[in-house]
């Protein structure tokens, strides 16, 4: 097995580690999709569901793949050789390894993009951009934007240079530095904007439809889609997660650092939620509008709210830093392995990862303008990268974590890495592990798919 700390460094304190992979989980899926998935699907009954996902998919999983990491202390790739060989296992597991470091390469080309629409409206709102906005306005600024490959160009470099400059300092200087840092200041604009939603808009109204069950509008699909939201919104099975691990400190417990992540992802969440409802029911807006929820409605309603623009441009901001911690766990696996593996240094093996991701994300950006005639599968490169990644790489990578977790690494092993301390609470965290988890992500997959 390799040494006790991995050669690219190791946290400072679990807290650090806390706060790197809370980074990672939360992103826009957080503040953009769980909000108009909860509004698409009635409220309060689809966060209970959710929850109770969280708890008996998300968080095995994480315990599993964080395990898998410090077992390994190297990129996900070595680090799945490392483990197979020291368990007599085929090195075909190292195929584990790569599906995460290609899904969190794959995402990071096109979320880059989208990151950079959020860097965009920080400028468009903190400009004026959305005094006077009207309904047609709004669609039209953002059709406008998405329509101009030029100025998504621009935004997308920013934020991938932005990625690649703290990835490149390192764990501790860049990784860490980054999170203690943007982490914080992210909650803060949270709980900022919960304050003004309680001040100028419907917060009970909001808190109702956050909070308040209506198993009448669950449907079986919502039931299907509140697990993938819950395994997908943890960043499991793309590598993250899993050399984030590999920084951990052998002396931390394992289920406490992934409770306290699952925690705080899941805070952050339904603080989105908070944040968002009462502003639109204030201004009469429908909280169920899809992905246009954050680009098209939201800034109708700072338009027509007091202190909008201001507020306009906190949310922004807060959408730039969700996805900015995400972005760097995207990039850190693949960078990791080719340190490890080519001898390249940081830097150099920072700024290759970040280019070729860079180009793949331009070819995403003008399926939305320019390429919008072609397509593969029926589906522009942007949206066939989200599906490969969302639909087949993630689902299939958080399969395999726990298969090898659950039933082919010994038992002894796992134990021994996870130290849980009560028996019955590793008995029924194993079964959650081996069972209920991959088959829930089988479930997820198939109706991803369209079989069920």
């Amino acid at each position: 097995m390799p040494a006790a700390v991995s050669i690219h460094g190791q946290w400072s304190t679990r807290l650090a580690f806390v706060l790197a992979a809370t980074g990672s989980a939360v992103g826009l899926g957080n503040v953009w999709r769980f909000p108009y998935i909860v509004g698409d699907n009635g409220g309060g009954a689809f966060v209970l569901v959710y929850l109770l996902c969280i708890l008996m998919i998300g968080l095995p999983i994480m315990m599993a793949e964080i395990l898998l990491g410090r077992l390994g202390r190297q990129s996900p790739i070595n680090t799945m050789l490392t483990v197979s060989r020291a368990e007599g296992l085929s090195r075909g597991w190292g195929l584990m390894g790569w599906i995460g470091v290609l899904a969190g390469f794959l995402i990071l080309s096109f979320y880059s993009v989208i990151a950079g629409w959020a860097l965009a409206y920080v400028f468009k709102a903190g400009s004026g951009g959305f005094t006077g906005l009207d309904a047609e306005g709004s669609s039209e600024m953002f059709g406008a934007m998405l329509a101009n490959p030029e100025a998504l160009l621009a935004w997308h470099t920013i934020f991938m240079v932005m990625t690649a400059m703290v990835v490149a300092r390192g764990v501790r200087s860049g990784l860490e530095r980054a999170v203690t840092i943007l982490m914080p200041a992210l909650v803060v604009l949270l709980v900022i904007l919960v304050g003004y939603a309680m001040a100028h808009g419907d917060f009970l109204g909001g808190l109702a439809f956050l909070l308040r069950p209506d198993f009448s509008a669950l449907s079986a699909n919502a039931v299907l889609l509140a697990m993938g939201q819950a395994f997908f919104t943890l960043s499991l099975g793309m590598g993250a997660i899993m050399v984030y691990g590999s920084y951990l400190s052998s002396e931390a417990s394992i289920a406490r650092a992934s409770a306290a992540v699952v925690a705080s992802d899941t805070l952050v969440a339904l603080l989105a939620g908070l944040a968002i409802f009462p502003i639109l029911l204030a201004a009469g807006l429908s909280p169920g509008q899809g992905p246009g929820l954050i680009f098209v409605t939201l800034p109708l309603a700072f338009a027509e709210m007091p202190l909008g623009l201001f507020f306009g441009t906190l949310f922004f901001v807060l959408l730039v830093f969700a996805a900015w911690t995400s972005a760097i766990s995207l990039i850190e696996p693949a960078v990791a392995f080719l340190v490890e593996n080519l001898g390249l240094s940081r830097v150099f093996a920072t700024t290759l990862v970040a280019m070729l991701a860079w180009l793949l994300g331009i070819a995403a950006l003008l399926s939305l303008n320019v390429w919008s005639g072609f397509t593969l599968f029926d589906k522009g490169v942007l949206d066939l990268l989200d599906y490969v990644t969302a639909n087949i790489l993630l689902p299939l990578g958080g399969f395999l974590i726990a298969i090898f977790v659950g039933w082919r690494m010994s038992q002894s092993s796992v134990m021994n890495e996870l130290r849980l301390r009560n028996m019955r609470a590793f008995r029924v965290w194993f079964f959650l592990v081996r069972y209920l988890a991959p088959t829930a992500i089988v479930v997820v997959f198939l109706r991803a798919v369209g079989v069920i």
